[in-house]
Formats: C-alpha cells, structure tokens, sequence
C-alpha cells in the first residue's frame, strides 16, 4: 500500500514495513534459511552485494565476517571464504573501506588514492614513526625479503623483548609491515588465526586486477553509488556513513546522484512517529512496490554480529526497527546493560532481541552469557521455533555440541526454547 504524501504530492508515502522488507532484502537477509551448503560463487556473490565485509579481532564466537556471510548463508565452510580472500584464485583481499574489510579484488583501484596519499602525505603519526633510523632500517629489511616472493610475517624479523601492552601491540616489524601494505607494497597472504602472512603485492593481484589509479573524487563517487545500493533505502547521511567518509565530502555525492536520477524519494513513517522522505536507489524503486504491496516478505531468522553491515547507517536501527545495536565489549562490566559482544536476533522483518555468547573451542561449548528479547515482543511458537533451527545451524558453524543458556529475559524463552532444541 502507498499513497501520496500530504507534503509533496510528487512523493509516494510506504508503509513502514515495506522500508524494512526493503532494507532487508538488498542486503541478502530475507531469504528462508536453507540448509544447502553455500558455494564459492555463492559466498563471492554476497560480498560483492554488500560491497564489503568488516573485520574485527573480537572472537567470542567466529570472528565478524565470517559471521557476516554465515547470518545470511548458514552453515558454510570458512575456509572456503578464506580461499576466497588468499588462494591463487583470490577474488577478495584485506583492505580499508568502511574499517578494516574484506573487499572484492574488483575495486582494488579504488584503494589506491589513500594509498598514494599515506605514501606521499603520511599523518603526524606516521611521520614520528617514519623519523627514526632503526624503523627505516627495518623497512630495508622487509623491502629486501619482499623480493624473494615468499610469505612473511613480523615473526621472520626478530626484535629486543620489551614490555608488551595490553590492545594494539604491535613492534617495529609488525608495523613496518603493516605501513607497506597501507601505502599498497605489500598485500596479506594469509591468515591464520592471529598470526598474518604479507607478500609483495605486486606478486600476488592477479592480472586482471584493474590497477589503474582513479581520482579521489571518483572514488568518492563510486563509494557513495556503491553504498546506495547496498542500503537500498536510507537518509543521505547514512551513504556517506556506510562509505566511511565524512559528511562534508559525501553529500555533494548523493546530491548528485538524486539530480542524476539515480536516487529517487520515498515518504516513510518511521518507527519513532516521524515521517521522513528517504532516499531509494533506482534499482530498487519496484521492489519497494513490490514490499508495498506485501510481495517481498521477509522470511528468514538468524543472528547477526555487531559489525553487520545492516547497521552501518547510523540510527538506521532505530528508525527502521526500533532497536539500538550497541557493543559493549569496551565498556566497563559493571556498565554493560546486555552483554561484551551481543548478537541481535533477527525473526522475520523484526529486530527482536540479543544474546551474549561466549564459545569455548577447546571443549565444544557454547555459553549464552544473557539472552534478551525487547520490550513488547513475546517467545511466541514460531518465534521459539524459528530461534530453535538457527540456533543448532549456529552451533554447527562453530563445531560446538554443548550449549548452555544462563540468563533469559522473560525467563519463558528460555524454558521454550531449550525444549524446542
């Protein structure tokens, strides 16, 4: 259903539902859970909908972009992700776009202005750290074993023992590798756990890497078309967000791709009562119509991590769903108010709770720390049941066979949940 808005008769108003179904449905969280096993081309084809996927070191669970793919795939093997990513076949590789991702070998060029601007204007930071003898000294070092073309790690550089800190502890060597690889000598190899393999990058892209150097402002361009489409539906902060890129450099963008046509207008009443005109990429414009008339439901239940890309637009939670994803991993203990690293549950087109999960490799065992549902929502059958299915697919992606949930809010989800499991 869509009617006219009472402020612009030229804007079509949609229901809120159609904005979610929308929203969901670009970024590959509609679809039911399937139990088939995902492909290559499969996994390859979510990432290149979603233009990239964060990494992050926090592994209370799998690490966020393995869970990424897994909440709209299910069960998959991560080393086929990983082949993606450091095989001689690779179509992926690590970079910097909204943080540190994993992005399709297809935009490498778009890499390439930040590259050339921390190699030719490096920060105050990088400038301190480029001044001192023995870290240039190192970057020889590094240079010089690069050229063999074998993998390397901040290991194969052997340094005094110092006092180790406690967050980002990297030494020179770490450092110095991880300056090559920001200006674009180097490129990761592999990753194995914690421990990171570098190559010379001109050794590993493959010969249809387009490496030819775009302008910033082309680049910023792209980066705001590529973020349309992922988000489908949004406000004109939330593309220059989902991009990474100040506000200030990114709106001119999305004003220009409304000129062009390529973005069009939206009326939606959002779940705060206010109604808003969002912006629809033109690709997506009938499947809005189709979500407005009830013909693009969403039917899958997953879990999602903290990082998904279902949140990079700030407050879009809120205005869609009426739910805040916070991480409180940083946060003192005696302030979280749900957990370290929660997962927000999503059933259907509903943002409808979250959970802390804590998984123990060595023993199989996954921990529920806490596991909530928001105010108003009930652990109705086929919510109990849908949570049940992808709860089991969840301890099959982590080759865990124990589980245990402490804590439940209401404490009947709980009950109804360990009989449906």
């Amino acid at each position: 259903m869509r009617y006219k808005s009472p402020v612009n008769a030229s804007i079509n108003t949609y229901p809120l539902s159609a904005a979610r179904a929308l929203a969901l449905h670009v970024q590959g969280l509609d679809l039911s859970n399937s139990l088939r096993r995902p492909t290559p081309e499969g996994i390859l084809a979510r990432v290149l909908q979603l233009g990239c996927v964060q990494v992050d070191t926090l592994q209370m669970v799998a690490r966020s972009h393995y869970l990424i793919l897994w909440s709209r795939l299910n069960a998959y093997d991560p080393p086929v992700f990983d082949d993606l990513i450091f095989s001689d076949s690779r179509q992926l590789f690590e970079g910097w776009q909204h943080a540190a991702c994993v992005i399709p070998l297809k935009d490498y060029r778009y890499q390439m202005p930040l590259m050339r601007k921390l190699r030719e204007h490096p920060n105050a930071w990088w400038l301190d750290w480029l001044s001192k003898v023995e870290h240039q000294q190192m970057l020889a070092r590094i240079r010089e074993r690069a050229q063999s073309g074998d993998p390397m790690q901040a290991a194969d550089f052997p340094e005094p023992k110092r006092k180790r800190g406690s967050w980002w502890d990297w030494g020179i060597a770490k450092t110095g590798l991880e300056y090559l690889r920001a200006i674009g000598e180097l490129i990761l190899d592999s990753r194995v756990n914690f421990v990171i393999r570098y190559r010379q990058a001109s050794q590993v892209l493959p010969d249809w890497v387009n490496t030819e150097e775009p302008s910033a402002e082309e680049r910023d361009r792209y980066w705001i078309e590529q973020a349309s489409r992922a988000l489908g539906i949004f406000l004109p902060a939330h593309a220059c967000e989902y991009a990474y890129m100040k506000k200030e450099r990114g709106l001119p963008h999305v004003q220009a791709l409304q000129k062009a046509g390529i973005l069009g207008e939206a009326q939606i009443p959002c779940a705060d009562k206010k109604t808003r005109a969002l912006l629809v990429h033109h690709t997506y414009l009938s499947a809005l119509e189709q979500a407005a008339d009830g013909m693009l439901p969403a039917r899958r239940t997953t879990f999602l991590s903290p990082f998904d890309n279902l949140f990079w637009g700030m407050g879009r939670d809120r205005l869609f769903w009426n739910f805040h994803n916070v991480l409180e991993a940083y946060k003192p203990t005696a302030q979280r108010q749900w957990g370290y690293f929660c997962l927000p549950i999503l059933h259907r087109d509903r943002l409808v709770g979250r959970f802390d999960p804590k998984l123990e490799r060595s023993t199989g065992h996954l921990w529920l720390k806490s596991l909530w549902l928001e105010p108003g929502i009930r652990p109705t059958e086929t919510l109990v049941q849908g949570t049940a299915r992808v709860l089991l697919d969840f301890l099959r992606f982590h080759r865990a066979k124990h589980l245990t949930i402490e804590n439940s809010n209401p404490p009947e989800f709980k009950r109804k949940l360990m009989r449906a499991l």
